[in-house]
Order: C-alpha cells, then sequence, then structure tokens
C-alpha cells in the first residue's frame, strides 16, 4: 500500500513538473514574439521618422534654393547689387540652416529617447522571462518513499 502511494505520488509529481515546463515554453515563445514585434514596431517607426526628417530637410533646401534665386532675380531686375543682396542672400541660408540643424537634432533627440525604449523593452523583455522561467519543483522521491512508508505502517497497524 505504501509503496503504490509513494509511486502515485511520484507520479504526479512528474506530470505537474511536465506540465509546468510545457506552460513555461509557450509562455517563453510568446515572449519572445512579443518582444520582436515591440522591437520591430519601434524600429519601423524609427525609420519612418527619419525619412520623414530627410524629407523636411529636401524640402527646405529646395524652398531656401527657389527663395535665394528670386530674391537674385528680383534684386537684378530692380538694379539693387552689393552688401544688401549678399545679406538678403546669407540671411536666407542662415535659415535654411536653423531649420535643418533643429530638424537633425529632433531626430538624434528622438535616436536616444528610441534607444533607452529599446533598453527599457529588453529590461522588460529579460524579467518577464525570469518570471515566467520559475524553477520547476521536480518530484521529491525521498519524501514520496517516507511518505509511503508512513503509510504502509499505518495500514500494517490498522490491519494488526
Amino acid at each position: 500500500m505504501g509503496a503504490a502511494s509513494a509511486g502515485t505520488q511520484v507520479m504526479g509529481q512528474r506530470q505537474m513538473a511536465k506540465t509546468q515546463a510545457k506552460v513555461q515554453k509557450n509562455a517563453s515563445a510568446a515572449e519572445r514574439q512579443r518582444y520582436l514585434h515591440e522591437v520591430s514596431s519601434m524600429r519601423l517607426q524609427q525609420g519612418q521618422e527619419q525619412v520623414a526628417a530627410a524629407q523636411r530637410i529636401q524640402e527646405s533646401t529646395r524652398k531656401a534654393r527657389e527663395a535665394r534665386s528670386t530674391a537674385r532675380v528680383s534684386a537684378g531686375e530692380a538694379g539693387v547689387a552689393g552688401l544688401s543682396v549678399d545679406a538678403l542672400i546669407n540671411d536666407l541660408t542662415r535659415e535654411e540652416a536653423s531649420y535643418n540643424f533643429a530638424t537633425q537634432q529632433q531626430t538624434q533627440m528622438n535616436d536616444v529617447n528610441r534607444s533607452l525604449q529599446l533598453r527599457d523593452a529588453g529590461l522588460g523583455f529579460t524579467n518577464n522571462m525570469l518570471r515566467i522561467n520559475k524553477p520547476i519543483e521536480q518530484p521529491d522521491y525521498l519524501g514520496a518513499a517516507i511518505s509511503g512508508a508512513q503509510t504502509g505502517m499505518s495500514t500494517y497497524k490498522t490491519l494488526k
């Protein structure tokens, strides 16, 4: 009776450990997918922001070039030349450079922010994996044997 009890107890513990290992494996796979999706989304957004910034800079450069050309032509038609025209051209160039610098600086700040978000996502992934993959309690052969012996002794005393 005691041996049967111990065997049943060990089999139950084995089954529980096997089930828990399977649950952990599935949860770990789901967490990996979630993390990869999160990181991919952040990288995609970062790429889109960089393309948008490059397009804004390109458009700014085009508009500044047109403004400088218009200013030169207008000054030439009005018969104006010299330092005032140069100052106007330089001012337009300065505005373009200022806008482009601000756009690039914003892109760099977004990249720093994204790096922090990626780091936090990595830490979250690690914490979730640690939470999911707790040690699995293995069958307690000694405990089952002692429990079986106690059951056997109890049964023996009762039958005696």
